[in-house]
């Protein structure tokens, strides 16, 4: 459980690491929860990223392999806007 706890925090400095990109942008991420049993990170794109047709490429190519490079290469993160 604590390795969790532990990754939970990694995850989220991974994704305030990044955010200054996506603000450059107009947009923005929030860190929703963590699945650690499914090893899945759920995110919310927000202002100009939550509209924008580039986002599904922004989150695999920017923000998954920002946070599988600096926390866990078996991470896959959800953008919860398009569930």
């Amino acid at each position: 459980m604590e390795n969790n706890i532990l990754n939970e925090q990694a995850i989220k400095e991974a994704i305030n690491a990044i955010r200054p990109a996506l603000q450059n942008d107009g947009g923005d991420i929030e860190f929703i929860k963590y699945d650690a049993e499914n090893k899945n990170v759920h995110v919310k794109l927000v202002g100009a990223c939550a509209g924008c047709p580039m986002s599904q490429l922004t989150l695999t190519n920017g923000v998954q392999r920002y946070v599988r490079e600096t926390v866990d290469k078996d991470i896959t993160v959800i953008n919860d806007n398009q569930l």
